[in-house]
């Protein structure tokens, strides 16, 4: 049976898609079967793996809607083990479309489409990896509900907890009132630049904050992984020697430790 981990803050540019794109990747190289749900309208994981967009005939839009079944919309990357759920701009309006069913349909769940799905993914890949917006709509709902924990990432600058207590009294709330297993899997700490002492800082109070929940690795800031998506490929591909190759598959053999694997 596979895990399913959504990568999840309301604050945009903190490393999400990033993390997600490379954590996928890394867990694939280490033998691990992953699909990589892109669930921001802007695609951007789509082109983090060198999928074009308009190729992609089904997207979790379809799937959501029930337009299209799984097998429809997954592709398979050139990536070892890394299949690919991509994105569509559909998902912009989903929130409006999932009220309107609700209000043809008053049974509709629509927290729960994603997980009617997934859950029948869990058997066929280890980790399902998902790529959440920037935002705590109804996306992200769907997401907190079809997902066995969530990583948070948090950039390492200041203001690096603004908002973060908002974020927990959401997943709080998922865990009360929609799935009541959802865990914390641990919080990343994403593009510390070494050479300030306020990123060092910043590692410190969040630290102080999160505890235990903080993973070993820190994803420094480096140009390289900031460009290896234009070139549609995760850093261990782009540029397998940098640093940034070195932390994400540092960090997947964490995620995998601490399932006890």
């Amino acid at each position: 049976m596979g895990k399913i981990i959504a990568l999840v803050n309301q604050k945009g540019g903190v490393g999400k898609t990033t993390s997600s794109i490379n954590l996928a990747a890394s867990l694939g190289t280490l033998n691990k079967k992953v699909l990589l749900v892109d669930l921001d309208p802007q695609g951007n994981s789509v082109t983090g793996v060198g999928i074009k967009k308009g190729e992609c005939t089904s997207t979790i839009y379809e799937l959501l809607t029930d337009r299209a079944t799984l097998d429809d919309a997954i592709i398979k990357t050139k990536f070892k083990n890394l299949y690919l759920l991509p994105a569509s701009i559909n998902l912009a309006g989903i929130d409006f479309e999932f009220s309107e069913k609700v209000r043809m349909d008053p049974t509709f769940n629509r927290s729960g489409q994603l997980k009617k799905h997934l859950d029948s993914a869990k058997d066929k890949f280890d980790y399902i990896i998902i790529d959440c917006p920037p935002s705590l709509g109804i996306l992200n709902t769907n997401a907190l509900v079809a997902t066995d924990s969530v990583i948070i990432p948090v950039q390492c600058e200041f203001f690096a907890l603004e908002g973060i207590a908002q974020l927990l009294n959401t997943i709080l709330l998922a865990q009360k009132n929609l799935n009541p297993n959802l865990a914390v899997e641990g919080v990343l700490l994403t593009m510390l630049d070494s050479r300030t002492c306020l990123g060092l800082e910043v590692v410190e109070d969040i630290r102080d904050y999160f505890h235990e929940i903080v993973y070993d690795t820190i994803i420094p800031r480096l140009v390289r992984i900031s460009e290896a998506p234009s070139h549609g490929k995760p850093i261990l591909y782009y540029d397998p020697n940098n640093r940034g190759a070195e932390a994400y598959l540092n960090l997947a053999k964490e995620v995998i430790s601490r399932d006890g694997n």
